[in-house]
């Protein structure tokens, strides 16, 4: 990491000056500490200062220094620099043999231009030849000075010290090969670094183009609440509800609920939902306010780690706000055309019932045919009911502590004389009291509409069961019958408006499919789900699920 800083620091600093200064940089050290010499000579050392020796390797390292800044080396062959280091050697072995014996220690100097020469990349061979034999050389004359009383000290003193500053050399060049070896990886590795940052930044680029060309609003966000990734029609949609914090999903924000004038909650807010790990589809919002509220359907899917862990969610806002509208057009259209059948048809059977009351002496065959305009005609006005009813979009519950167990009594009972017709069974496993929170009229118009299906489809009689099981926040009621049951394919759809399964229709069982999409309305309003399931000649079951509580007071 030190060599990394180094690179990245001085070494980055070193590498832009020019080769003048670089020469004369690494030769700094060595003439500052001759420069340190020369400056107190006269005082410690004054009888140096008649030295010739001693004096030509002052002026040596002089001229050598000016010849750091004087010659053009940036024109010169490669590597000619080196002539400085190697010519460092004179220089100190002048001031060496000029000042022994006094300072016979001056050799140590030697040390500078070794590590030059061997941290320069030079070849191997000649910086180790040059390393040893210039201290070598250094050390020679003044041991031949002293030849005929030559010790094995002496001996030893000329060759360790070479062999010596051979093992400096060798040291730094390893260390120096190791350097470069390293700053090459790092090299690899920064290149390769900026080749994946490049392409990361190209990746991102095109997601937020990908992302800004869908007609969807779309927020990644992690567990801590801050966003990962989002679009812009996700941005427009937080400037529509005036959010201005940086967690999502917190402070004031214009979010309302279906009724488009209730805000939501922080909690119920589809991205507060998401960062709590919920896993949800066509939630249903309102954003903003006045003209220009639009309504916003998210949906939003955790996302997980490969340990199972929750790291954040993501968020998709669709705009339905056309959808919306031309639902409502549509359903206010139905609303209108079954208000206005309403009033002939109640003429019609009002007017049938009192011939059939006064006119006891008809014939027979006239009066079957009245029956049969008074049977269509009562079936038309309850068509046009359930019509007024799905078309509805403020069809209005008012839950309140409700037994339900009471209801299923009655719902039952009234059922009895319909179940003994088509010779079915009934079963019931519903403890009593069974409290929800729930509208007991509304509740009770879904089990009246799931009995008499479950009695309705089983043409050849069966048994229908009703069970009940509860817990701290909801209460589930089935109905099962034992009749036709449908395929996968029909479950899917079962829901749906006029939606009617190919089996009733061949079995010619009366019915226009809307009584189940009520009672799913009906439920849904409730704050609860409804679910189906069946197989074909295996019977159906259909749970719903109500709140056991209702909302804590407010005070």
């Amino acid at each position: 990491m030190a060599e990394a800083l180094f690179h990245r620091g001085p070494g980055r600093i070193f590498r832009r000056l020019g080769p003048r200064a670089q020469v004369a940089l690494c030769q700094l050290p060595l003439t500052v500490l001759v420069a340190v010499m020369a400056a107190i000579t006269p005082s410690a050392w004054p009888s140096l200062m008649h030295s010739p020796l001693y004096a030509a390797g002052l002026a040596l390292h002089g001229v050598l220094f000016l010849a750091c800044f004087l010659v053009p080396w940036e024109r010169l062959a490669h590597r000619l620099y080196l002539l400085i280091p190697v010519l460092d050697f004179a220089a100190i072995g002048f001031l060496r043999n000029g000042a022994a014996p006094l300072l016979p220690g001056l050799a140590v100097l030697v040390v500078f231009p070794v590590i030059w020469l061997s941290a320069s990349g030079m070849l191997a061979r000649s910086s180790l030849v040059l390393s040893f034999l210039g201290p070598f050389f250094i050390m020679v004359p003044s041991a031949a000075g002293d030849f005929p009383a030559l010790t094995a000290s002496d001996l030893t003193t000329v060759v360790l010290f070479p062999v010596m500053m051979l093992a400096v050399s060798l040291a730094i060049r390893f260390a120096s090969v190791s350097l470069r070896l390293q700053q090459r990886e790092l090299a690899e590795k920064d290149r390769e670094l900026r080749e994946l940052l490049a392409a990361s930044r190209e990746r991102e680029k095109l997601l937020e183009t990908v992302l800004d060309a869908t007609d969807v609003g779309i927020a990644a966000v992690d567990r801590s609440g801050h966003f990962l990734v989002s679009n812009s029609r996700q941005r427009n949609f937080r400037r529509a509800t005036g959010a201005d914090e940086d967690v999502p999903g917190q402070g004031h924000q214009l979010i309302f609920g279906q009724d488009r004038r209730t805000l939501l909650p922080v909690d119920r807010r589809p991205i507060s939902r998401a960062m709590a790990g919920e896993s949800f589809a066509d939630y249903l919002v309102w954003a903003g306010e006045g003209p220009e509220q639009r309504a916003v359907s998210t949906a939003a899917r955790p996302l997980v780690s490969e340990e199972g862990r929750l790291t954040g969610a993501v968020v998709v806002y669709t705009d339905v706000t056309g959808w919306v509208e031309s639902l409502a057009a549509n359903q206010e259209l139905i609303s209108n055309v079954s208000h206005e059948f309403k009033n002939p048809l109640n003429s019609i059977i009002g007017n049938v019932d009192l011939v059939l009351d006064e006119a006891g002496g008809l014939p027979p065959n006239l009066a079957q045919r009245l029956l049969v305009v008074q049977r269509n005609a009562e079936r038309l006005l309850d068509l046009v009911a359930d019509l007024t009813a799905s078309a509805s979009t403020a069809l209005n519950v008012h839950p309140k502590r409700t037994d339900l167990a009471s209801l299923v009594e009655t719902s039952l009972s009234s059922a009895q004389a319909s179940a003994q017709r088509s010779h079915v069974e009934f079963a019931a496993d519903v403890p009593s009291p069974l409290w929800a929170y729930a509208d007991p009229l509304r509740i009770g118009q879904v089990l009246d509409n799931l009995v008499s299906n479950a009695i309705k489809y089983s043409p050849g009689g069966g048994r229908v069961s009703i069970s009940a099981e509860a817990d701290m926040q909801w209460v589930r009621l089935s109905v099962t019958d034992t009749g036709m049951g449908m395929s996968h394919e029909d479950v899917a759809n079962v829901f749906n408006r006029f939606f009617r399964t190919e089996s009733a229709q061949k079995a010619a069982i009366p019915g226009v499919g809307l009584g189940l999409s009520i009672t799913r309305m009906i439920v849904e309003r409730h704050g609860g789900s409804i679910r189906c399931e069946s197989g074909e000649g295996q019977g159906s079951t259909f749970t719903v699920t109500l709140p056991a509580e209702g909302p804590p007071p407010s005070f």
